[in-house]
Order: C-alpha cells, then structure tokens, then sequence
C-alpha cells in the first residue's frame, strides 16, 4: 500500500485548494455485520484546470465520479483524478467491509452484555480507509457528518447539537459543520451510550461510554469534569484564545488503545476507566491525559503542523502543556515529578539507544510518521519545552504562545513560525537552541567536580540550558538543601559557585532540564543509599532518575536501584509517585535482576510493601506491590483475606498464585461470577497465563498473538502475566512464534501494531542472540514496527546484561 510521501502532499497542495467535505457514514449493518458504507464528497477547485491528481481511498469503492464523470477504480489506495476543472466535486461511495480488524473505523462487542460499539479515529492518514479525502494535514476544511445508525444508539462527532431524524428502524445524525479541520482530527463514534452532562465554566461537558462501564463513569464524572472546566480556563488563559466551540464530549470506548484528540469529541481507551477505585496515580494520569488531549484542541487542531516533521508541535506540546497545566491549573501539584518517575526515564533510556531520533526530523512519508509517536517525541518533547520555558521566562513564554495563536489559528504552521514568536517575546536568540534541542538526538551528561560543571552532548558541547544545582549537607533532617545554583550552561565547563565540602550536590535539582547525571566517586553511596533523606519530592525524583540511568546502562547494579527506591518509598510524601516507585522497583527485581537474585530483592520490595500497607493513604497500591512480590501461596493467601471486595486486588493475587503453581480455577470461576468487570474474562486469562504449564501458555498464545482476541486495553496485562522469569523453559518457544508473526503486527493500524510489537516482545525464555535475530527480523517490516521492536530489544539487551 503507498504511503503519501511530503513531496507528493506538497505538490497535491500547490495544485489543489479543498473548500469542504460532506460525509454520509452508514452503521445499521453493525449490529450483525461489519461493513460500514460511506458516501463522500468532496468539492476542491484547481490551480491548473486540465491537470491530474489523486484522492486516497483504501475502502472498496463502489463508484466514483468527478464532476459527474465515471472515473478509473482506485489502484493501491488512490483514485486518479484526470482532466481536473477549476472548481470540483468529486463524489465516491465506498465500503469498509471489515470494521473488526481493519483500520480507521473498529466495531467491538461488549462481552458481558453483546451490545456493539463503533469507533473511528484516522490519524495520522487512516481516515483513507472509511472514506475518500485527501489525506494530509495542511488541508484544512469544513466536514459535515451524516451518519445513519441504528434507532437505540447515540453518535458523536466534532461539533455542536446534531438534527437527529427518526426513519424505519433506525435514526440519521446531521451534524453541522466542524470549523477548518485536517482530516485526522475528525471523529464519529456510536454505539447505545451511557452518557452524562453538565454545564460548566461557560461550556457544555459531556461524557459517554458503554452501559456496561456506567457506575465507574458515574464515579469518576465529577473529578472529570472538574479537571475539564480547570483545563479549558487555563488554556484559554496562556494562549490567549478560548476554546470556541461551547460543546466539549469525552467519550470512552473499548479497544481503543491511547487516546484521541478529536476536535470537540475525544476519544478514550475505555481502560481508563479503573475498575476499583482509582488510586493517586491512576488520578494523576487521568488528568494528565485529560489535559493533555485538550491542549490539542490548540496545538494540533486550531493551529495543525503543515507536513508530519513538524508532529512534536503537536504531541510534544500538548505533552507539556497538560504537565504545565496539571501544576498550575488542577491539585495535581506534583503532576512534573510523575512525568520524572515514569515516562521520563523511559525517554533517557530511547535516546540512549537505536531508536534515538532529533525532536524535529525530516519524515518523507506518513509511513515514517507513524513511528515517531514514541519516548523522544512525547516525554523528551515535554521536558525539552519545560527546558525552553526556564530559558526564556515563563511571562515571556506565555506572550510567546499568544502571538503565536494570534498569527496562526485556523492554519497550518510549521516550527520556525513558533520559534519567531517566542525569539520576538523573549528578546533571546533561540536558533543554537533550536539546533541543539530540536534537530540533534541524544542525551546531554553532565557532571560537577572541582567546582565545574562539565558537560558532554551527543556531538560535543552540551546544548544550551539553564538548570539547577542544589548542594545538601547531612544532618538529623536528612540531607538539606544549603543552597541552590541555577547555571546558564553555553559551552563543555561551567563554572559553579556553591559551597565546598557538601555532602551530596545534586545536579539537574528541580528538574529543569532534560540531561543524565552522574554524581562524584564520593558522592555515588549517598545517593544510591540516602535518596530518602533528600528534603523533597523533586529531589528525590532526581535521584532516582539518576540510580535509573546508572542501572541501565550497566553502571549500577539492580540491588542498587532496589535499596534506592526503596530508601525513597519509605519517606516519600507526593502519594502519586508511591506508585510508579513501586512498579519500578519491582520491574529491577523482577527483570533486571538475576537468578540468584531476584528473590531476596522481591522480599526487599515486598517488605518495603508491607510497611507502606500500614498507611491508610497508601494501602491499596502497596497491596498490590506484595500481591507482585509475595513469596509463596501463604502470604497470598493471608492478601486475599485482607482484599474484601477489592476484585483487583483478588485478581492480582490470583495471577501471583498461579505463577507460583497454586491451583486457582475453583477461585478463578468464583470471582468471575462476582465481579462486575465487563472484561473480567481477560483477567482470567491473565491468570492462565502465569501458569508453568506448556498447555496453558500455548491456549493463551493462542488467544492473545494468533486470534487478537485480546483488546488493547488488556493485552498488556495478559502479557506480562505470560513473560514469568522461572520458566524460561516452557516459554523458549515463544521467540520463534514471535519472529514468525512480526511481519502481520501491523494489521489493524498504528495502535495496534505499536501494542503487538512491544507487548509481545519475550522478556524471558531467550538467549543473548535473541534481540539481535528480532532487529534483523524487523528491518523488513513497516517503520512502525520496526521502531517498536528496535527500542524494545535495546531494553530486552541491557537487562539480559544485567541479570548476568
């Protein structure tokens, strides 16, 4: 299938100016089949009437005419466009035979009740295959939706109050005309909604998702809304603009895998929707996706990149702006020192590896485009603009992002518009910056000693930054802060002018910038072992940042980052970093650690656990930390006693059990029969899965890799459960299995083929050769898997080293 290269979108656009989209979308075969008939129009006039282009279409069409004229059926996704008039109007009805697997459009079938859902989301070029368009992102148009459904089903699209028309069985939704939108920020979704609204801060909030899921909706609607109306204002604030549409959904839906920033209605995985209570990280990361889904309304659908090099304007920006705004807007103050526990590690790790890339990166088709919505474009993304932002001054950032909306809403942009916006607000010339942090890849080092700080880019002087160095004298408090440096960095040495003699200088202290660190031979012990005396939440993060670096890339061991964490996780206050502590210390035991030692440091995390189950606050996520660790079918037992009604936790201590050989299916049939989880099923193959039985793991496999019967929002759970260190025997085959089905990874789009291709991916049962025999593999397949696979080997390589 051709991919739409740059060169092809910019001729098309020189040639073409596109005025509107009409698209009528047919459903009613849903709810027994899986075809969904589209009628697309599109009317477009010509700079040079006589001369040819090309719609892409990669549904079966049915028929096409332009201008009234039959035309050619479609040969590898594009419909020619001969002998073009200065104005018009193409028209195609097409057929996407298979709404299951395919891209662009998906229909799901809720288990527990049989009711069907659809969906649609077409980024980056995936609206192709529901409908014919021109598939780029610098055409930006109005679209009107009419979508025929089924009579009990509610749909939802970009923009305002539909005309709902009830016919024979079932109802038509004419939707008025979005604003000037890419293709890919539109959206339909359908299915018999549970929905709930409410009118706040000037705006009419909806949310929605599958009856089934309405008591956890329900639960969780009031904190949505509330980060909602919080969202909106700060937005409209800092960029000077309000978001102009008054009806803003938020629609949950199963199988979704991420989710969406269509203009008005976003889609969400419906996995977001916890099935216990949400703990403070699950919150955390609610309004962090929340947010950052909504900053696109700006940076991605107000003002769209013109050509996909230019993709981190989107997710980098909105990657920063909902961490900016979680802090500044909502009571998610520690929101920045989540992103250092979690995703940003996992940055440093991708830029120290293959699949390292420039910020900003020539990207010659969408092909390409789709592997580069990885580590280096969100998280580094986030963190190289919360670079920016200290740079040149938050006032002047904020002006800076005005005039920038000022100039551009309703347009396509690309990064030097951005740039000359901020460079006029802040009075700073921004191209060494620019160079440095957007167009080079790799990770800065920098060191202190003697006085100077020293740093190394990825080519040779660092890159220019501002960041903080705190020195920390120890006493009966701990490690406290004496005093704090904040250093212009412009070349190899800088200067420092803290005091001599401290016992720990923390370098990159506040987190303002995105660089590894190493601290001084002197200072190594007392930052492995004493992080839990740093004074704050920032600091410590730091330094586990730091340990974490240090582990994977062989300078610490994983008994190291273990007594680091845990050191942390004994005094730390921001109850939204408990968690991702815990996983990552239990992910340095578990997969980073050896044979010989891996149990004395999971009975290290798991008492660690018990500790912090004493506290109210924290109880639950520490339960689940000793349901991971436990030892033996005793102290699951004693868990299990301890769960209640809490079905998670009980489901976790089942996969736990298994892995363990316990016998569960009595317990695994009982809570299947009293959990309300519409997709308990998939906990329960979770707990198949665990099992040291060749049987077992061949069914699953069977279900998970080779039928995709698994929805994405569960397959990386059921994943794990498989890829159980202790059974590298049983689980030898797999690596095979995997390489043997890596070339059909991509079926079903972007998400999908990310999911597979990493979640698959063995941790245990292979030899050293294995990541190596998996690159070659990938070389052939589309750069999305191929990425994927890249940065997970490079991952799989470094802990293979360490467990030896």
């Amino acid at each position: 299938m051709s991919s739409l290269t740059q060169v092809e979108a910019e001729q098309r656009a020189a040639l073409i100016d596109v005025q509107r989209y009409d698209i009528s979308i047919d459903f009613t075969d849903l709810p027994t089949g899986s075809s969904v008939v589209c009628v697309s129009t599109m009317t477009f006039t010509c700079r040079e009437p006589g001369a040819s282009t090309f719609a892409d279409c990669m549904a079966a069409v049915v028929s096409a005419t332009l201008n009234g004229e039959p035309l050619a059926p479609p040969v590898d996704g594009r419909i020619e466009l001969p002998s073009l008039a200065a104005e018009n109007v193409l028209r195609v009805e097409s057929v996407q035979a298979d709404s299951t697997e395919g891209p662009g459009v998906h229909k799901s079938v809720d288990p527990s009740d049989g009711e069907v859902y659809v969906w649609t989301t077409f980024a980056p070029d995936e609206g192709r295959y529901l409908f014919a368009c021109f598939d780029q992102p610098d055409f930006k148009v109005p679209h009107a939706f009419t979508v025929t459904a089924p009579a009990a089903w509610t749909v939802t699209s970009n923009s305002g109050d539909p005309v709902v028309e009830t016919l024979d069985g079932v109802r038509r939704w004419v939707f008025p005309d979005t604003p000037a939108l890419a293709t890919y920020n539109t959206v339909v979704n359908a299915g018999p909604l549970h929905e709930v609204r409410r009118e706040a801060g000037g705006y009419d909030l909806g949310l929605f998702c599958r009856r089934s899921l309405a008591p956890m909706l329900d639960r969780d609607a009031d904190e949505l809304f509330t980060v909602t109306e919080q969202g909106l204002a700060f937005f409209g604030e800092v960029f000077g603009l309000p978001f102009p549409q008054r009806k803003y959904d938020q629609v949950f839906m199963p199988d979704f895998g991420g989710a969406m920033e269509n203009w008005g209605c976003v889609t969400w995985e419906d996995s977001f929707l916890q099935r216990s209570t949400p703990t403070p990280a699950e919150q955390e990361m609610f309004a962090v996706v929340l947010l950052h889904e909504m900053s696109h309304m700006w940076f991605g659908n107000l003002v769209t990149m013109r050509w996909w090099d230019d993709l981190w304007l989107n997710e980098a920006f909105a990657e920063f702006a909902c961490y900016w705004a979680a802090v500044r807007a909502t009571r998610y103050t520690d929101a920045w020192v989540g992103l250092l526990a979690a995703d940003k590690l996992t940055a440093y790790l991708a830029d120290q590896g293959p699949v390292s890339h420039p910020i900003r990166q020539p990207v010659p088709d969408v092909a390409e485009a789709a592997s580069i919505f990885d580590a280096i474009t969100y998280p580094k993304g986030a963190a190289v603009l919360h670079q920016l932002m200290t740079y040149v001054g938050e006032e002047n950032f904020v002006a800076g992002m005005k005039r920038y909306f000022a100039r551009h809403a309703w347009g396509s942009t690309t990064l030097q518009d951005l740039i000359d916006a901020l460079a006029e607000t802040s009075g700073r010339d921004l191209d060494a910056w620019r160079a440095g942090w957007l167009e080079t890849a790799g990770v800065d080092r920098l060191v202190l000693a003697d006085g100077v700080l020293r740093g190394t880019g990825p080519a040779g002087p660092p890159r220019p930054q501002v960041l903080g160095i705190g020195a920390y004298a120890k006493g009966s408090q701990g490690l406290t802060r004496e005093a704090l440096e904040l250093v212009e960095v412009q070349g190899p040495e800088t200067p420092v002018t803290l005091p001599a003699g401290a016992d720990l200088y923390l370098v990159n202290d506040d987190d303002l910038t995105f660089a590894t660190t190493r601290p001084s031979a002197a200072h190594r012990e007392t930052l492995i072992n004493d992080a839990g005396l740093l004074p704050s939440p920032v600091s410590r993060g730091v330094a586990v940042a730091t340990v974490w670096d240090m582990l994977t890339n062989g300078e610490a061991s994983p008994a190291e980052a273990v007594r680091c964490l845990t050191s942390v996780l004994a005094v730390e206050t921001s109850d939204t970093v408990i968690e991702p502590y815990l996983r990552r210390a239990g992910d340095a035991a578990e997969l980073w650690a050896g044979d010989a030692d891996r149990a004395e440091l999971m009975a290290l995390v798991f008492a660690t656990c018990a500790r912090l189950a004493e506290q109210p606050g924290r109880r639950q996520v520490a339960l689940r930390g000793m349901a991971r660790t436990a030892a033996d079918l005793d102290a699951l037992a004693a868990l299990r006693s301890a769960a209640g009604d809490d079905h998670d936790l009980a489901w976790r201590c089942l996969v736990r059990a298994a892995e363990l050989g316990g016998d569960t299916d009595d317990e695994v049939r009982e809570l299947l029969e009293h959990d309300p989880d519409p997709d308990a099923e998939f906990r329960a193959l979770e707990v198949r899965a665990a099992k040291p039985d060749a049987g077992e793991k061949a069914a699953v496999w069977q279900t998970l890799a080779v039928e995709r019967a698994v929805g994405v929002g569960s397959m990386g759970a059921v994943a794990r459960a498989f890829w159980r260190p202790g059974q590298d025997q049983i689980l030898a085959p797999y690596g095979e299995k995997y390489l043997s089905l890596l070339p059909s990874f991509d079926k079903g789009g972007m998400i999908p083929a990310m999911v597979f291709s990493s979640r698959l991916l063995p941790r245990f049962g292979t030899g050293e050769d294995f990541p190596s025999r998996a690159e070659k593999a990938a070389a052939e397949a589309v750069p999305v898997v191929r990425q994927t696979v890249l940065e997970y080997t490079d991952e799989l390589r470094r802990m293979l080293r360490a467990r030896a």
